[in-house]
């Protein structure tokens, strides 16, 4: 026999079948299992919050490689250029996806920014209703639906051409609806683009960014001008420039908008947080306190590889239980109510029907690690300052209905499915505990917008920034400026109207 057999002591060979370090930790092992059991006895009756994952530190991201450039690309003193060349196979590969099943996949081009070029760079199609035409959710310019006439409701993004309305976003030039059909894949220059410079180069930024979007139309003066008052009251938004753009051969004007991502995120504020986008599926709706569930919700920024949307799903939880008076009473414990009186009052001003309540859910939540509170920030202006200039703070804004004869299909779901509005901002506006708040906010920053011809001056400095290229006359932009400039006269006399005295 075996000298092992011989000398294994038979009353132990139970316990050798244990694994070794739990034979070795038993006695740790016991303990914790009498305080499972004495937890359970004493709280058996109780909900117990679910730990999720995430870091209570941001973890920062860093660009190794960043590009300089020749100049600032956000400087309004300088003529911009951006040159995108894609080859015919990644450009074919790119548009099939999206028109087979709705993927914006990530292709591979060369791209040139004022005169510097980065090779392999990556990009994209972004948007979502600029993009129907792509996958004929939308009948050719000039077309209706048929007979149904125009939606309860207006389109979906709205369009422009209602009385009061200014300038459309896009390259209309006549048909108010061609934003949402004129995504054209013989014409590189209507497809919106979104670049990145580290999709294939990790650590690889263009003057501290990493992602640089080209938005549709031409001048689109209403989306700049939006952006340009939003900075201009000190709330956060993003940079943006003009510049000549040509991709694959063909030349128009367009405007480059700075993406949030990461770092965009780390300059924010001066304490650290959490930026999370909405999606445009989302909705503000508690779901579970698994983090899975908003999957396709929100999307968080910065610090991704933590996981943490525990500041989101608490505050869903709490607002969906929380009755009037607890509303009234400890919204200020959640959200920074000062700020999000300014945001609520901003799209107002703005005239902004597809902020964080319209079809699109076009939001940025900020989690503040300091404050413990979340913030709204805005994103994709390009509907704003093309509504009814009439509107008064009190009134809903609303997308414009489309102008007579335009037609548009239902989409799937029907229309009522576009519109999700936000419990958040409604309730927040049918409060009177923040009612004043948000009047004070409003005639405050009606000053700083709009008082004293200041946003007419900042029309001017813009246009004086714009290019002129094979795709935007000096006759065009001329009427573009015109168009806005009317507005903001309408807008500015019916709010002296409405002014408390």
């Amino acid at each position: 026999m075996p000298e092992a057999c011989r000398t294994a002591p038979p009353p132990r060979r139970l316990v050798h079948r244990l694994p070794v370090r739990l034979r070795q930790h038993w006695k740790l092992l016991a303990a914790l299992v009498v305080v499972t059991v004495t937890l359970a006895a004493a709280f058996g009756q109780t909900t117990i919050r679910p730990y999720i994952t995430g870091d209570v530190a941001v973890m920062r991201s860093e660009i190794t490689d960043n590009i300089a450039g020749t100049v600032d690309l956000f400087d309004p003193a300088v003529e911009h250029s951006l040159v995108v060349d894609i080859t015919p196979a990644e450009y074919q590969a790119m548009v099939s996806a999206y028109e087979s099943d709705g993927e914006k996949k990530w292709v591979t081009a060369d791209v040139t920014l004022d005169g510097t070029v980065i090779s392999d760079a990556a990009v994209r199609l972004k948007g979502n209703s600029t993009l129907m035409g792509l996958r004929g959710d939308f009948p050719p310019p000039g077309e209706g639906a048929g007979p149904a006439g125009p939606p309860p409701g207006g389109p979906p993004h709205g369009a422009p051409g209602a009385p009061g309305a200014g300038p459309p976003p896009g390259d209309l030039k006549g048909d108010p609806m061609a934003m949402f059909h004129n995504a054209d894949p013989e014409d590189p220059t209507t497809l919106p683009l979104l670049i990145s410079f580290n999709e294939n180069a990790d650590g690889r930024g263009y003057q501290g960014m990493t992602e640089l979007s080209v938005r549709p139309g031409t001048p689109v003066l209403n989306e700049a001008l939006a952006l340009s008052l939003t900075a201009a009251t000190g709330q956060p938004t993003q940079r943006f420039a003009y510049a000549a753009y040509t991709i694959n051969g063909q030349t128009t004007t367009r405007l480059l908008l700075e993406h949030p991502d990461e770092t965009y995120a780390e300059t924010l504020f001066d304490s650290p947080g959490y930026l999370y986008k909405a999606d445009a599926n989302s909705t503000l709706a508690f779901k579970s306190t698994d983090q899975s569930a908003y999957a396709g919700q929100f999307k968080q920024i910065n610090s991704a590889e933590a996981g943490n949307l525990a500041p989101i799903i608490n505050f869903l939880r709490w607002l969906e239980a929380a009755d009037e008076d607890e509303f009234d009473a400890h919204l200020a414990d959640w959200v920074d109510v000062d700020s999000f009186a300014r945001y609520v009052a901003t799209q107002n001003l703005l005239i902004n029907a597809d902020d964080m309540a319209g079809p699109g859910q076009n939001y940025y939540l900020w989690f503040d690690l300091a404050t413990k509170k979340l913030s709204v920030l805005s994103w994709d202006l390009n509907l704003a300052m093309v509504g009814d200039a009439a509107i008064g703070p009190d009134d809903k804004v609303e997308l414009p209905p489309p102008p007579p004869g335009v037609n548009l299909p239902e989409p799937p779901g029907g229309f009522e499915a576009l519109f999700k509005g936000n419990p958040l901002k409604e309730r927040f506006l049918a409060s009177t505990e923040f009612a004043p708040a948000y009047h004070d906010a409003y005639w405050e920053l009606y000053d700083e917008m709009y008082a004293d011809g200041r946003a007419q001056a900042l029309l001017d400095r813009i246009a004086a920034t714009i290019p002129l290229t094979d795709g935007l006359s000096r006759e065009d932009l001329n009427q573009a400026v015109q168009s806005t400039r009317d507005w903001i006269d309408q807008r500015v006399n019916r709010l002296e109207e409405l002014r408390p005295r």
